[in-house]
C-alpha cells in the first residue's frame, strides 16, 4: 500500500469520529451515531489493513508479522499512554466521576486491550476503548489466517469461512444474552463480521467498479441510520452493523477509485478531522463524561472544542513523529 494518503479514506475516518462525537454530544438527536461511526472504523480498518498484508504478501511472498505487530503498537500506544496519564491525573486530583478507587482496575483494563469483555472495568471514562480492544483482537488472529491462506490460494474461502464463524459467534452471543441484547454490545463476537466485510472490499478491489451515484447514495444511508435507534436489539449486529460496514466499503471503494484528493471547501474541515481522528477517538468520550458529571455549561460543545484541541496536539507531538519512525521500520522475521 502506497505510503501517500487517499484523501477520501481519511474524509471518511473523519466522517466516522464526527458521528461518534455527535452521538456523544447529540444522544437525542442521533441515537444510532455511535453504531455507525464505530462500525465505519471497523470496516476500514479491515479493509486497510488487509490492504497492508495484502501489498506486503505479493511483493515479498510473506508478512513480518511481529514487524506488523510492533507497528500496530508504534501507531497505538505512546498516544493512549497520554490519554491514560491524564486520565489517572483528572481521577486523582478531582475525581470528577467518583471512581478514584477503581483506577488501578481502569489503567489495567486500558493497557491490556480487554474493555470489550464481560468484567468490571473500572472508571466509566474508558467505556470507548472496547472498540480498540474489538479492533486489535481481530488482529490477533486475521493476519496469521490471510497467511496461510495467501500461500495455498484460498483467500476467498478463508474470508468465507471467517464471516461464518464470526456471524456463528455472534449468534451465540445473542442466545446466551436472551432477551438484553445490549449485554453483548461490547463483545468482540458482536462485530467481527464488520471486519470481514471491510477485508472483503480490499481483496475484490479493483474487480467491481460501482458507478457515482452509488455514493450519495450510500451517504444518505449512514446518515439515515445515524438518527435512528438502532442500538439495542438483536438487529444491531446482525443487520445494522453489516450494512453500515457494506455501505462504508462502498464508498471506500469509490474513493479509491478517483476521490484520492478532496478539494471541495467544504469537505476538507473532515479531511481534518479525519486526520487526527485517533486522537479524537481517544479523548472525546472522557472529555465529554467530565464535563458533563461537572456541570460545566455548553458541555457537549465545549468537549467537541476540546477533542479538537487535544486531538491536534496528539497528532503534532506525539502520532507524526512516530509516523515517520514506522515507515523507517525494517523488516523483522516473517511468517
Amino acid at each position: 500500500m502506497s505510503g501517500a494518503r487517499n484523501d477520501g479514506i481519511t474524509l471518511l475516518r473523519g466522517l466516522a469520529v464526527a458521528l461518534v462525537m455527535a452521538r456523544h454530544a447529540l444522544p437525542e438527536i442521533f441515537p444510532g451515531a455511535g453504531v455507525v461511526g464505530v462500525v465505519m472504523f471497523f470496516a476500514l480498518s479491515g479493509h486497510l489493513i488487509t490492504g497492508v498484508l495484502l501489498d506486503e504478501l505479493e511483493r515479498d511472498g510473506r508478512v513480518g508479522l511481529r514487524r506488523f505487530a510492533f507497528r500496530r503498537a508504534l501507531r497505538l500506544v505512546p498516544a493512549l499512554l497520554v490519554m491514560i496519564a491524564v486520565l489517572a491525573f483528572v481521577t486523582l486530583l478531582f475525581d470528577p466521576l467518583d471512581d478514584a478507587d477503581e483506577l488501578g482496575r481502569t489503567v489495567l483494563v486500558a493497557l491490556t486491550w480487554t474493555a470489550d469483555l464481560p468484567f468490571p472495568h473500572g472508571s466509566a471514562a474508558i467505556f470507548h476503548l472496547w472498540t480498540l480492544a474489538v479492533e486489535e483482537q481481530f488482529y490477533l488472529v486475521w493476519p496469521v489466517v490471510l497467511v496461510l491462506a495467501w500461500r495455498r490460494g484460498r483467500v476467498a474461502v478463508a474470508l468465507a469461512a471467517v464471516a461464518a464463524v464470526s456471524v456463528g459467534a455472534c449468534i451465540l452471543s445473542l442466545v446466551w444474552a436472551g432477551a438484553h441484547s445490549d449485554l453483548v454490545y461490547t463483545f468482540p463476537t458482536s462485530w467481527s463480521v464488520c471486519f470481514v466485510i471491510g477485508a472483503a472490499s480490499r481483496v475484490l478491489r479493483g474487480r467491481v467498479r460501482l458507478p457515482g451515484i452509488i455514493a450519495p447514495l450510500a451517504l444518505l444511508g449512514l446518515g439515515v441510520l445515524s438518527v435512528l435507534p438502532i442500538r439495542g436489539s438483536a438487529e444491531t449486529y446482525l443487520l445494522w452493523g453489516p450494512l453500515v460496514a457494506l455501505l462504508t466499503t462502498a464508498l471506500v471503494c469509490i474513493s479509491w477509485q478517483g476521490w484520492s484528493t478532496v478539494t471541495a471547501p467544504v469537505l476538507r474541515p473532515l479531511v481534518a478531522l479525519g486526520v487526527v481522528s485517533y486522537g479524537a477517538y481517544l479523548w472525546n468520550y472522557p472529555l465529554t463524561l467530565w464535563l458533563h458529571e461537572t456541570a460545566v455549561p455548553a458541555g457537549p460543545a465545549l468537549a467537541v472544542v476540546l477533542t479538537i484541541v487535544a486531538a491536534t496536539l496528539s497528532w503534532m507531538l506525539i502520532e507524526k513523529p512516530l509516523a515517520r519512525v514506522i515507515r523507517r521500520t525494517p523488516a523483522a522475521v516473517s511468517a
